[in-house]
């Protein structure tokens, strides 16, 4: 991943040396278990530890080797090999790269669940704390980005708050479905290592057995790990979505933070653009476009062929590294967006009560009036202010028809906004406990 949208935790997940530490760990836990089980001497375990576990691996070395055996693990044995000494012919008894390359690629996952998940709690605080602050901002609500009636930012807060709050469970249950370990041989049988091996990697790694692998660990796990990704980043779209329609100079009702010294515009100095939230709908775009091969890597040939790798290579640390960055963006643009209550409420104001057509429009039925001449009532009303600049309620006092079915006090009664937010503690109840 390119180092703009990328952020140093993440990154060190997916380093070579990152990798190549896992890789050993994997190989140093299996000997200590084929040296529990009388296959190797228990000596020869504790001098791969003793040599090999505290050093950085020298990834350029690695490097070299490859570049003739063509093979990446072979190349990490050899320069482990180089490093251990004749105790090395005992590393990798019975196993095949599979177990390493899966087993790691899981840890690397896990750990990166890890941080996205500490990612989405900082985002739901952020998203808690404005939602608090904007409880009853009052705002109106829009369908087909058309005015349609009042709500609240809180509300719009809360709603992206329970989204997240979704996405959260979502990858609690990625997590756990990605975090297996299989070091069962060729294709999958154990037939040259102990199941017990498998057991003792996987508990010193932290992950669960794998049922049962094929050589490979399944990779319908690594489409679900992914697919999930993808749903996290498209909430992040429409929430950052729905800012930059809100920051339209037409509209502002809420901002991102424009810092001193920050420019819009190469050619026009008044310029204030919502550049981070565009920045997120790329990126979601981005997360998204690595499930769909996360999902073709599902259906390889018999018990394993390698048409996923190269694949793998990429989408694992550029799906993560890059949803990680965008959700650290997006809690900062929510700490501290810029809301503007007042011009809320004069967009609400615009349309000179439109808002309100429902609630005269149920008025009308409840007053016996059939719901097809309610409608035509209230529509042709409307259309006035729509097309004449009339004002709504003026209008409809003006009616004879209405007023042959309602009171004026009864349809003034019609306009008022704390009807529409009479129920908001229901929703933050519900949503925040």
């Amino acid at each position: 991943m390119i180092p703009r949208y990328s952020r140093p935790e993440m990154v060190a997940i997916w380093s070579p040396q990152s990798k190549f530490k896992i890789w050993f760990e994997i190989e140093a836990h299996a000997c200590d278990a084929l040296a529990k089980l009388g296959v190797i001497p228990k000596e020869a375990a504790k001098t791969i530890w003793d040599k090999a576990g505290d050093i950085d691996f020298d990834v350029a070395r690695i490097d070299e080797i490859e570049a003739v055996t063509k093979h990446d693990v072979i190349a990490f044995l050899t320069h482990l090999a180089e490093i251990v000494g004749p105790d090395s012919r005992f590393v990798h008894q019975g196993m095949t790269s599979s177990d390493v390359l899966d087993t790691c690629f899981n840890v690397q996952l896990t750990k990166a669940a890890d941080l996205l998940l500490a990612d989405l709690d900082k985002l739901l605080a952020a998203l808690k704390t404005r939602a608090m602050e904007h409880k009853d901002t009052i705002t109106i609500g829009r369908s087909h980005a058309i005015h349609a009636e009042p709500t609240t930012f809180g509300l719009k807060l809360a709603q992206a708050y329970a989204e997240f709050g979704r996405c959260k469970k979502r990858l609690i249950a990625a997590r756990e479905e990605i975090a297996t370990c299989a070091i069962s041989g060729a294709v999958g049988t154990f037939a040259n290592i102990d199941p017990q091996v498998e057991e003792h990697v996987a508990e010193a790694m932290g992950l669960a057995v794998e049922p049962a692998s094929t050589q490979v660990i399944p990779r319908d796990r690594h489409a679900m790990f992914f697919a999930t990704l993808g749903v996290i980043a498209s909430c992040v779209e429409r929430l950052s979505i729905e800012i930059r329609h809100l920051q339209r100079t037409e509209v502002l009702e809420v901002e991102e933070y424009f810092s001193p010294g920050q420019k819009g515009s190469s050619a026009m100095p008044h310029k204030r653009n919502p550049v981070l939230t565009e920045n997120l709908t790329g990126l979601a775009r981005m997360v998204r476009s690595y499930a769909m091969p996360a999902m073709e890597n599902v259906a390889l040939w018999h018990e394993r062929d390698i048409s996923h790798s190269s694949v793998e290579r990429m989408i694992g640390p550029d799906a993560t590294i890059t949803l990680d960055f965008a959700l650290g963006r997006l809690t900062g643009v929510m700490e501290k967006l810029l809301v503007y209550p007042d011009n809320m409420i004069a967009n609400m104001n615009k349309f000179k009560g439109l808002i309100h057509s429902q609630r005269v429009l149920l008025a009308l039925t409840q007053a016996g009036v059939s719901r097809e001449d309610s409608y035509r009532l209230v529509q042709r009303n409307a259309m006035k202010v729509w097309e004449q600049g009339k004002d709504f309620l003026e209008e409809l006092l003006a009616d004879e028809e209405v007023l042959a079915a309602l009171s004026e006090e009864e349809i003034r009664d019609k306009f008022d906004l704390a009807y529409h937010t009479k129920h908001v503690d229901t929703i933050f109840k519900r949503v925040f406990g």
